[in-house]
């Protein structure tokens, strides 16, 4: 048997809300726990909610200048902003300040960033990597012994990219992307959905902060290949939308041949590749100006060892 991993514990946790302005599960959740943060309470750590884009929070949007859960590199956190620099790049540096710096010793040891997706995503767990040791053993936590079921990891970059996202700014991260859910909108389900699922998350930093052996274990994920656009006229306008067929369908198995895209003139286009995949963030609404329709993922099993806290 394999001996365990060992991680030093946990002490400083924080629980971010509202890095998209108009993501509402999240919004209203950490701002309620800055009225009455009991619920959060464990012995062996603190935890300190935030709101993420408070200006986008007011105006209801996803942001005001540019999208702030991208904004975490080291080209943004690293150079002095000025004056006519979006204010998310400020807000990033002053993120990075309080909770980081990032890459350092001081930095937060651990960051949850609460998410909702228009996408028919369910529960979804997001990972920066297969290899972040004590996230991926959360989500396993979460899987087993959460009361919200169907919780789906998903790793959010692909591998040699540089973490952009909220989460990067601690030593371990976990985004919660709930959906669907319009933007602007709070949904009582997801809401609650949420809230215990971000429990069950601080109770597996707690059982580890007081010595718990975490078994080894294998576990699927999803990994990122390919992040697809929608069919496009030559000026660049949309000549498809999503098919009807593949609406909602988010983590089904998509083969060749089925149907992805419809013109508006009713005319199927199909999967003419000859790989099957799994679309996630299928038609979601923030996406349309990143062009992409969809994420194309594959699913894989990873091994992972046992994991103790260093005494």
């Amino acid at each position: 048997m394999s001996q365990p991993q060992y991680l030093p514990p946990l002490r400083r946790v924080a629980i971010c809300g509202g890095t998209h302005g108009n993501e509402m599960s999240g919004v209203y959740l950490v701002k309620h726990w800055l009225q009455d943060p009991s619920e959060l309470q464990r012995s062996t750590f603190q935890v300190t909610p935030f709101v993420g884009n408070p200006r986008a929070v007011e105006q209801c949007v996803r942001y005001t200048g540019r999208d702030l859960n991208r904004t975490f590199a080291a080209a943004f956190l690293n150079t002095k902003a000025s004056d006519s620099d979006f204010q998310e790049i400020q807000r990033a540096q002053e993120i990075n300040q309080i909770f980081g710096p990032k890459g350092s010793s001081q930095a937060y040891d651990f960051m949850l960033d609460l998410h909702n997706t228009t996408a028919n995503m369910g529960c979804c767990l997001l990972l920066k990597s297969e290899f972040s040791l004590l996230s991926i053993h959360m989500c396993n936590y979460i899987q087993k012994h959460c009361t919200v079921r169907h919780c789906p990891i998903l790793v959010c970059q692909a591998s040699g990219e540089e973490a952009n996202f909220m989460m990067s700014v601690a030593k371990h991260g976990l985004a919660l992307e709930l959906g669907p859910q319009p933007q602007g909108v709070a949904r009582a389900d997801l809401l609650a959905k949420m809230r215990t699922i971000v429990a069950c998350a601080l109770d597996f930093i707690e059982l580890f902060n007081k010595g718990t052996l975490f078994p080894a274990f294998e576990i699927e994920a999803y990994i990122p290949v390919e992040r697809k656009d929608f069919p496009r006229y030559p000026n660049g306008e949309i000549s498809a939308v999503i098919h009807p067929n593949l609406q909602d369908k988010d983590f089904q198995l998509l083969k060749p041949g089925d149907p992805v895209f419809q013109t508006f003139d009713g005319e199927d286009i199909l999967h003419d590749g000859d790989d099957t995949f799994f679309p996630v963030f299928i038609n979601e609404a923030a996406y349309y100006e990143k062009k992409i329709a969809f994420w194309k993922t594959k699913k894989e099993t990873f091994a992972q060892p046992a994991l103790q806290k260093a005494f």
